[in-house]
């Protein structure tokens, strides 16, 4: 099988790779499970070069990086370029941060002396999306390095050069041979290499069914699993917010990369009076936003990540339109050439139509106006999802409580959802378990080994 780069905004095949044979994947793991041995065995300290070293590169090959994420799955250059700046920093957290993360934890039994002592547990396999080509690999890898574990990683087959240049770059940055390595397979091949034995954990971001195909392998198998699905994320909006304002931030946070975000501002639910006005400016603003070449610094909107992805948003728009919901602004492919489509905006939606509750995956919003807060806080959670939310008002107070009645991993407030390396990821329900980033994120492959003093 062939794995291509598909450059979306022509919709032209650039580059093509054969798929790993099994005799070479065989040959990757084993390299691998053979390095975690000594691996596991090296200081904090030999571990942070190894990332100091790879943040240091990626900072340094920005613009290139930067251009390769933009060919492959069509994010607009400037954003192409923040994400690597993310990933260095997310490098340098954890090289700055993992060995006080992991230190020793004393304990107080009634008797005696005990701590727990935090160990790696061996080859880690990652399934990554092709949203943030860098981002969602480093934030997987960089603390798993940190804790000693070895790295093998199938990144999505629309950005094989991306998955090829991140290989690349830790091997510049002096990693042994072994301690992080790029598989060329298809996903079909992906969930039976969660049976190997020499494979300790599996992490999944990705769709839920492929994030159930990966955690039914693992369970069946006694594996460690961390899933990252979908999201549709609640964007509220109370009778005291500052409209203009929210305004700008829910276009940030709805069509940012496209709006191919798991954690992007899917549904705006707006209280009471203020919700005919903020309809109406983020219509304007929506039908405003420049559509166009990912390269071109003025473009808002670029493609999606490829045709497939273009066909099946609108397949879906469709079907919303035929039960009951109405396109206020777009819909429509943009252009004839290129995966673009309309940035659009849908209304007249109910609870209860199941169609509705499906997650969106580009320049597409959700509208719904609601009579009042305990209205807001029952559709926000009338999802399968619970990845993120936003809530926005003056009264923060007012804010965290409702954000304590979210069902989901996260409450942003005055903000959309975002990310950075000092805050938890993860969600609830259907968008997985586990959590990524943070202190909390490098604890999730780890073996909490008690030792015991009588």
């Amino acid at each position: 099988m062939s794995i291509q780069t598909t450059n979306p905004t022509t919709n032209k095949v650039v580059k093509s790779f054969d798929e790993m044979t099994d005799e070479q994947v065989e040959a990757a793991i084993r390299k691998s499970n053979d390095f975690f041995q000594e691996w596991k065995k090296t200081s904090y300290e030999d571990r942070a070069k190894v990332l100091h070293k790879a943040a240091d590169l990626m900072r340094k090959g920005k613009s290139d990086l930067a251009n390769l994420i933009t060919l492959e799955m069509g994010k607009i250059k400037a954003q192409a370029e923040w994400e690597v700046d993310l990933s260095a920093d997310i490098l340098d957290y954890y090289a700055n941060n993992g060995a006080a993360f992991l230190a020793d934890k004393k304990l107080n039994p009634e008797s005696g002396e005990a701590f727990v002592r935090s160990s790696p547990i061996g080859v880690l396999f990652g399934v990554m999306p092709w949203n943030f080509p860098f981002y969602q690999i480093v934030r997987f890898a960089a603390p798993n390095i940190m804790v000693g574990n070895t790295i093998l990683l199938k990144h999505a087959s629309i950005v094989p050069q991306c998955g090829i240049a991140i290989e690349e770059l830790f091997r510049e940055a002096k990693a042994p041979e072994g301690l992080y390595t790029n598989l060329l397979i298809s996903g079909k091949r992906s969930t039976a290499l969660v049976s190997d034995e020499r494979i300790k954990g599996v992490s999944l971001t990705g769709s839920e069914g492929a994030g159930a195909s990966i955690a039914e392998a693992a369970g069946k198998h006694l594996k460690k699993s961390v899933l990252e699905l979908g999201g549709s994320d609640a964007f509220i909006i109370l009778e005291d917010a500052d409209i203009d304002t929210v305004v700008e931030m829910a276009i940030a946070g709805r069509f940012s990369n496209t709006g191919q975000s798991c954690v992007a501002s899917k549904r705006f639910i707006a209280v009471g009076a203020i919700a005919d006005e903020f309809l109406e400016k983020f219509t304007k603003k929506v039908a405003s936003l420049k559509v166009g070449d990912p390269m071109d610094p003025n473009t808002q909107v670029g493609p999606l990540s490829s045709e497939g992805a273009l066909v099946n948003l609108l397949d879906q728009v469709k079907r919303f339109e035929k039960a009951g919901a109405k396109v206020v602004v777009g819909g429509k492919r943009a252009f004839e050439t290129g995966a673009f489509m309309q940035p659009t905006i849908l209304t007249n939606l109910k609870r209860g139509v199941p169609t509705f509750q499906e997650e969106l995956f580009g320049p597409v919003a959700s509208f719904y106006k609601v009579a009042n807060e305990q209205e807001a806080i029952d559709l926000a959670n009338d999802s399968p999802f619970g990845l993120g939310g936003s809530i926005f008002t003056k009264d923060i107070e007012r804010a965290i409580k409702i954000a304590d009645q979210i069902d989901s991993g996260m409450v942003f407030i005055n903000e959309p959802t975002g990310t950075q390396a000092d805050l938890p990821f993860g969600g609830t329900k259907g968008s997985g378990y586990g959590r990524e980033l943070s202190e909390q994120g490098i604890h999730e492959f780890v073996n909490k080994k008690l030792i015991r003093v009588s």
